[in-house]
Formats: structure tokens, C-alpha cells, sequence
């Protein structure tokens, strides 16, 4: 949609529809701004991945964001490349310039997105919650959409340092993530799994809409009306001894 007005904007962004495009990293005004090599790079993973093969369309910096939690990050590349559980594939390329924890906590991002759900039913019945993504994001996934972490920018035996230390930051990650170097991603050599994609501890770790709001006289949670609980209480599912994610103690910067 062009020439939205501020009101427009905003009533665009409410919907939740169709989010609002952030500045780009790999558009012209990115590289007048110095973020050329980044652009170039991304260029390359994608063409390194099959761009020229057998990929129908992708998309740049794309914004993933949930109102209610204050959740929002650009994924660097969206790739079309359906099959029978997933229609697109997520791209993080990684210059070497983030610290180790901050570009773990990136990762974990993706698995705070694909746990939130949200509650739809008619007015005075149970209804249903349903994992935000698949209503308002990849409607014709099944499963939450496989990430592919690229990292460049370093000699290829920092670059394996750097795998191996991301690997063990997201161990336990409930979300499908590969990861590989763009050095070997051009030479065709396979990409490494960090995680695999378990919806059910995806979901245990994140509240229900509802499961924890106000509760009517007959003791029943009102649905719709969920207050996250952010305390000291461990949520479900969550190994012993690992710290949540993006929480106080975590050693990772928000």
C-alpha cells in the first residue's frame, strides 16, 4: 500500500495484518549509509542457497512483530520455497559483529514468536488458542518455518568458533534452526541442525491467552484477558539450570 496517511499508519499497524515495512538494511539509503557490504552478503547467501535454482521470490529486512508483547525483530531474508509443511524459510546473516549472547538472543526471538498463541472463539464459549504466526504471518505453514543462520565476516576457523558457541547458547531451542558458514554455504557443503522444532515444549513455555488473567466468580479464567507472569516462578518446560532467555541473570543484553 503507498501514500498511507499517519492515521492510516497506524490503523494498518493495529490490524496486524500486514506489519509495517522498517527501514531497510538493503535498500539504497542502507548503502549510501555505509551497510553496502551487509546488503552484498545477503545477496550472496541467497544465491549461495539456491537463488537462481529453484527459489520463487524472496523478501528483505522483513518485520516480525507482536503488538501485545512488545516483541519486534527484521528477519534479514525470507525465502519462498514451500513444501508440504512450510511455505518460506527465515535467513539471519551474522557479520561477525554481534557479541555471542546478543546473536543468541536474536535466535531465541524466533522461538518467543512462534510460542505466542492467541485466544479466538465467539462470546460466552471455550473457544480456541491458536500460535500467532499461523494466523497473521505464514497462514499456509504447518509448522513454524525453518531459520538458517549464515555467518561471514571472519577467517573460516573464527567463523567455527562462532558456530560452536551459538550452538550451545540456543541448545534446548524449541524452533527448527540450521546453521551454517556463507564460505561453505557457496561451496555446497550442508548445513549444520542446532535445533529442532517441538511445538508442544514451544507451547508449554509460553502462557495460554488466558491461563492466567482475572478469573469470574465461578472461578474460571476469563479467556482473552492473559496477564504474562514474568516473576520468579520457572515456566514450564524449561530445563533446569538454563536461564530464560532475554530474562535478569541471563548474561544477554536486550
Amino acid at each position: 500500500m503507498w501514500n498511507l496517511t499517519p492515521a492510516g499508519q497506524k490503523a494498518l499497524a493495529a490490524g496486524n495484518e500486514l506489519p509495517l515495512r522498517p527501514k531497510a538494511g538493503t535498500g539504497a539509503k542502507a548503502v549510501k549509509a555505509g551497510f553496502g557490504p551487509h546488503g552484498v552478503a545477503v545477496t550472496d547467501m541467497i544465491l549461495a542457497f539456491g537463488g537462481r535454482k529453484h527459489l520463487t521470490d524472496w523478501q528483505v529486512e522483513v518485520n516480525h512483530a507482536i503488538k501485545e508483547t512488545g516483541l519486534s525483530f527484521n528477519t534479514d531474508a525470507v525465502l519462498a520455497l514451500p513444501t508440504k509443511t512450510s511455505e518460506v524459510r527465515l535467513f539471519e546473516l551474522d557479520n561477525g559483529t554481534l557479541s555471542q549472547a546478543r546473536l543468541a538472543k536474536e535466535v531465541w526471538d524466533y522461538e518467543r514468536y512462534a510460542g505466542h498463541r492467541i485466544w479466538e472463539g465467539a462470546r460466552g464459549t471455550n473457544g480456541r488458542t491458536f500460535p500467532f504466526w499461523r494466523r497473521h504471518r505464514y497462514t499456509r505453514s504447518q509448522t513454524f518455518p525453518r531459520l538458517h543462520v549464515v555467518l561471514v565476516g571472519k577467517e573460516e576457523h573464527l567463523l567455527d568458533n562462532r558456530l560452536t558457541a551459538l550452538a550451545d547458547g540456543v541448545k534446548g531451542i524449541a524452533v527448527a534452526v540450521w546453521v551454517n558458514t556463507l564460505p561453505r554455504l557457496q561451496r555446497g557443503e550442508p548445513c549444520y541442525e542446532i535445533g529442532v522444532d517441538d511445538p508442544d515444549l514451544c507451547r508449554a513455555r509460553y502462557p495460554e491467552p488466558g491461563d492466567c488473567g482475572p478469573r469470574c466468580a465461578r472461578g474460571t479464567v476469563v479467556p482473552g484477558r492473559c496477564v504474562r507472569r514474568l516473576g520468579r516462578g520457572r515456566r514450564r518446560g524449561w530445563p533446569r539450570g538454563v536461564s530464560l532467555p532475554g530474562s535478569p541473570g541471563d548474561g544477554q543484553s536486550a
